[in-house]
């Protein structure tokens, strides 16, 4: 049994999360933590982080990256491991995570799907022999209009699988509009979508002469990346400190 204290519980992830550890047999939400206490948990919630005083295996962070310093400071202090699924973090909150990983585990990852992270694997070996016999690749995510950061995290952990498989030989373009000139041989596209409802679509555009060949992964409801967060907590109880990623979760 691994015991959870939910960081964002009150967001929408944090409520589909505490939804589905209700009949899970392995995993306990044992506090929770938001700004808004709705009242409609059946575990504490605390509206300060400094406050939570409840003993527990894992933390999960569902939240913004505007609380991910003090997230960081919270696990690092109290050597509580971290599966950190908020966006957007700038350069700084990442070598912060990379510093709050040398006292506790943490497993950060853009997107907990497992669907994704067995994407990043498949494309890893389609790009090294596409990409090399000269196919363009391009990435098109398309989100809801809620959604604030674009290209998504999971759009770029996606250019970055790509990227090392060719030895980070590309580099990103995000805007062609700002440059009236044909496509380099050294690029990766990134395209972003926002509108309605969509929950999270991604694809990935291997173009080359006379073929075309796409990876596409579609998340039809969040419970998706509520599973893998879930899974992710079983997986970092008990493991020492350290940097760690779906694919290790994957791997088991």
């Amino acid at each position: 049994m691994v015991r959870i204290i939910m960081h964002g519980c009150s967001g929408h992830m944090g409520q589909v999360i505490s939804d589905l550890v209700q009949n899970d047999a392995d995993a306990e939400i044992v506090a929770g933590v938001d700004l808004v206490d709705k009242g409609t948990f059946d575990y504490p919630v605390f509206t300060d982080i400094e406050k939570c005083d409840v003993e527990a295996d894992v933390m999960i962070d569902f939240s913004s990256a505007k609380a991910t310093d003090t997230v960081l400071d919270y696990c690092g202090a109290r050597k509580l491991p971290l599966v950190l699924c908020t966006t957007g973090l700038s350069e700084e909150q990442l070598k912060k995570t990379a510093c709050t990983a040398e006292k506790t585990a943490v497993l950060r990852s853009a997107n907990m799907s497992l669907g994704i992270n067995t994407l990043l694997k498949l494309i890893q070996d389609a790009a090294k022999v596409l990409a090399g016999a000269g196919f363009d690749m391009e990435i098109v995510e398309r989100h809801h209009n809620q959604k604030v950061d674009a290209p998504s995290g999971t759009a770029l952990a996606l250019a970055d699988s790509l990227n090392e498989a060719m030895d980070g030989q590309y580099h990103y373009i995000y805007d062609r509009s700002q440059k009236r000139e044909k496509r380099g041989p050294k690029e990766i596209g990134i395209s972003a979508v926002r509108g309605g409802t969509i929950v999270g679509d991604h694809e990935v555009i291997f173009a080359g002469p006379d073929e075309v060949i796409e990876f596409r992964h579609t998340a039809y409801s969040k419970t998706v990346f509520a599973k893998g967060a879930v899974e992710a907590a079983k997986f970092l109880k008990g493991k020492p400190a350290g940097m760690y990623n779906m694919s290790h979760v994957i791997d088991g």
